[in-house]
C-alpha cells in the first residue's frame, strides 16, 4: 500500500519510517513524503493511481491541506478513490467540519497515536 504523507515538518519522515519498519520491510506498506500542499499535487500528477492514502497535515505554509483534500476530492475522484486522512495538531471542531465536509475520510490530531493508525491501515487492506 503506497501511502503520501503531507507535512511541512520534515522530521515527520523519520517518525513515520521509524514507527512503520516493521511493515516496511515486510512490504505491507511504502512511503512517500511531500514537504507541502504543492508539492503534494505535483506527486499525484505522475503517481496517483499508486496513492491508496493521503495523510495531510492541515496547517502548512502556502496550500492549507483543507484546499490540498478539495483539489485531490475535484482532480482525482475517479474510483477508487484516494483516502485522505487528515492530521492536525488543532482538535477545533471548525477544522473537523471543514475537513469532513470537503471528503476527509478520517481525522487525527498530533501526537498521533500509531497503534490507532496502524488499525486503521489494517481496514484500509481488509
Amino acid at each position: 500500500m503506497k501511502i503520501l504523507v503531507v507535512d511541512d515538518e520534515e522530521d515527520v519522515q523519520s517518525l513515520f519510517l521509524q514507527q512503520f519498519r516493521k511493515e516496511i520491510r515486510n512490504h505491507e506498506v511504502e512511503f512517500d513524503f511531500a514537504l507541502s500542499g504543492e508539492k503534494a499535487l505535483d506527486y499525484l500528477k505522475d503517481k496517483h493511481s499508486e496513492v491508496v492514502l493521503i495523510l495531510s497535515d492541515i496547517n502548512m505554509p502556502g496550500m492549507s491541506g483543507i484546499e490540498l483534500l478539495s483539489r485531490i476530492r475535484h482532480d482525482y475522484d475517479a474510483p477508487p478513490p484516494i483516502v485522505v486522512m487528515m492530521i492536525t495538531a488543532y482538535d477545533d471542531e471548525e477544522n473537523k467540519r471543514q475537513a469532513m465536509e470537503n471528503g476527509a475520510n478520517n481525522y487525527l490530531t498530533k501526537p498521533l497515536d500509531f497503534k490507532l493508525l496502524k488499525e486503521n491501515l489494517k481496514n484500509l487492506r481488509t
